[in-house]
């Protein structure tokens, strides 16, 4: 039997009692709540999900109908880049065996999420390789504009956003990493703009498959994080992306957000740390044992 992960994304980082009722849906459904990540400055929390294919997404469709009920997008949400109460759904294969397992299974849940009453728009694998920037870009205001102008259609449910939970982003994809650094005190925002638009890919010391923006940590005063996706993080490594950091600016302190495959922290630096990380919880290796 196939092994998946889900990586579902909310626009709520803040309100316990609700990310709770969203955790007990994803249970309730069937699925194993690995790992739960919330940030009140994104405004947003991570959950990693287990299960089987044929049940993964009866339970992501549960959590996400709590989302819809209890998360509206017409109050401010934060910093970080969002279409949807429900963000992304990410379903994931930690082997290529099970590629085609997730597939399947996101296809599944991007119809179910379609169903009741949320416009869902597949990415990655699953859409000619278009990517989330490419539908976030603008926001959420700008995509809804989009849909009217059919520059951009759905793939599954209405053609118009959710009034109060916009859309839905889904794909299958092999594990990446989601890795914060945090500078230190006294940074500013422009600081880790700069450093973002250096790194990530395509910048002028772009890394590989490296996606970066720059958030005000108003919760820590005087400083600010570059926030990351490591698309590949077998071939680019945590420790990698802590050096070209590094040249720019003095680091404080890391975080990952959900599960990080082992080889990621090939030669991560001692000295610095990784801010409540819990590697029976948090690699996939040991959790998934």
């Amino acid at each position: 039997m196939p092994r998946l992960l889900a990586v579902p994304n909310v626009s709520e980082g803040r309100d316990t009692k609700t990310l709770d009722a969203i955790a007990d849906a994803f249970t309730a459904g069937g699925a194993r709540v690995l790992d739960r990540h919330a940030d009140p400055d994104h405004h947003r929390a991570v959950y990693s999900l287990a299960g089987s294919p044929g049940t993964l997404a009866g339970a992501l469709a549960a959590g996400a109908a709590r989302a819809v009920e209890l998360i509206d997008l017409r109050r401010p949400r934060g910093q970080h880049p969002h279409v949807g109460a429900i963000d992304v759904v990410p379903l994931v294969h930690v082997t290529d065996a099970d590629r085609g397992a997730a597939c399947v299974e996101a296809l599944v849940v991007a119809e179910l999420l379609g169903e009741f009453g949320l416009p869902v728009f597949l990415y990655g694998v699953l859409a000619g390789g278009r990517t989330r920037a490419e539908i976030r870009r603008g926001g959420i205001a700008n995509l809804a504009a989009r849909i009217a102008d059919e520059e951009l259609t759905p793939d599954f449910g209405p053609r118009r956003l959710h009034e109060s939970a916009g859309a839905v982003l889904v794909c299958a994809r092999p594990p990446l990493v989601a890795f914060n650094l945090e500078l230190a005190a006294p940074a500013h925002l422009g600081t880790a703009r700069e450093i973002a638009a250096s790194i990530r890919e395509g910048g002028p010391q772009g890394l590989p498959g490296l996606r970066a923006i720059a958030i005000e940590l108003e919760s820590r005063e005087r400083t600010a994080q570059v926030s990351m996706n490591v698309e590949d993080p077998q071939a680019l490594t945590l420790a990698a992306i802590v050096e070209a950091v590094s040249h720019h600016a003095d680091v404080s302190a890391a975080e990952i957000v959900g599960l990080v495959p082992l080889a990621a922290l090939d030669s991560f630096p001692a000295g610095l740390e990784i801010r409540g990380f819990d590697p029976a919880r948090q690699i996939i290796e040991n959790c998934l044992d």
